[in-house]
């Protein structure tokens, strides 16, 4: 099992410059939750991109488009990758770059159920370096950068659970209705493993529920979109944990697997193992 390398602060002007990338995380995610806090339980028109399950909303694009305002204010030749209209869909393996999710959770967000939220990732060389998510009908910000890691400006970390049979853990991403033995056997590979399960809906919230130790781990076999992954996982690792891909190799943006906890090796080796035999369905 590795994670390590690549989220240090390196030299005095590398980390001011995170930190302003930080600050413009922050500042970006908050403009796109305001967007999509004032579209929440009203009257909103619904597209389909992919499915009958793969919903997009005007709220949505909106929110990119004010989150991705706010980047171009500071940084104004930097790629941005959203899920939304044209932007790029893959994350550059040179430079620095954005990773936008405007709403995650939309199937929530049209239900009326507030579990959603707005994610900005800055990354350097493909590498995260400042993730923010804004949680507007919560009244939750988590964000991370090169001054730690924070719930409402309160410091967090990964819980201290060592033991399997005590600890909550969530599958972190949706499987499609073809995979849906994967999304069988991820419930009872959960179940049988550890305490509880949990499944909010919303793949950047259970990432930052694991930076903030109000889950121990969370589990998927399949490659993660940037936008669903990359805020959180920089939480985590900023907060304690460990974050790797199905082999126990370090998580990176495009990883098979991602595979997170609070970095006790009991804990990240069992969810690991859960991890393998999800895929061993598939």
């Amino acid at each position: 099992m590795s994670d390590v390398g690549g989220d240090g602060n390196g030299s005095e002007t590398e980390s001011g410059d995170h930190q302003t990338r930080a600050t413009v995380t922050a500042q970006a995610a908050r403009a796109g939750a305001d967007i999509a806090a004032a579209g929440f339980r009203t009257d909103l028109e619904v597209d389909y991109k992919d499915g009958k399950t793969d919903v997009v909303t005007q709220a949505d694009r909106d929110a990119q488009v004010a989150v991705i305002d706010v980047i171009r204010e500071r940084f104004p030749d930097d790629p941005i990758v959203g899920e939304e209209d044209d932007e790029l869909k893959t994350v550059p393996d040179e430079g620095p770059a954005w990773i936008v999710d405007p709403i995650d959770g939309t199937n929530n967000f049209v239900r009326g159920v507030p579990i959603f939220c707005t994610a900005v990732a800055a990354v350097i060389d493909g590498e995260p370096v400042a993730g923010t998510t804004v949680c507007p009908a919560l009244g939750d910000t988590y964000r991370s950068g090169p001054d730690g890691v924070f719930l409402n400006d309160r410091p967090i970390s990964v819980s201290d659970e060592t033991e399997p049979e005590v600890c909550t853990v969530s599958p972190t991403l949706w499987w499609a209705p073809d995979r849906r033995g994967e999304y069988a056997a991820a419930c009872r590979e959960i179940v049988d493993r550890f305490d509880d399960m949990r499944r909010y809906g919303s793949a950047q919230i259970t990432l930052a529920m694991v930076a903030s130790g109000a889950l121990d781990g969370t589990v998927s076999n399949l490659v993660a979109n940037p936008w669903d992954s990359v805020a959180g996982v920089h939480m985590i690792r900023t907060a304690g944990g460990t974050v790797t891909d199905l082999e126990g190799e370090r998580w990176r943006h495009d990883s098979t697997g991602l595979v997170a906890s609070n970095g006790s090796d009991g804990i990240h080796d069992e969810v690991l193992e859960a991890a393998r035999a999800i895929d061993d369905r598939a």
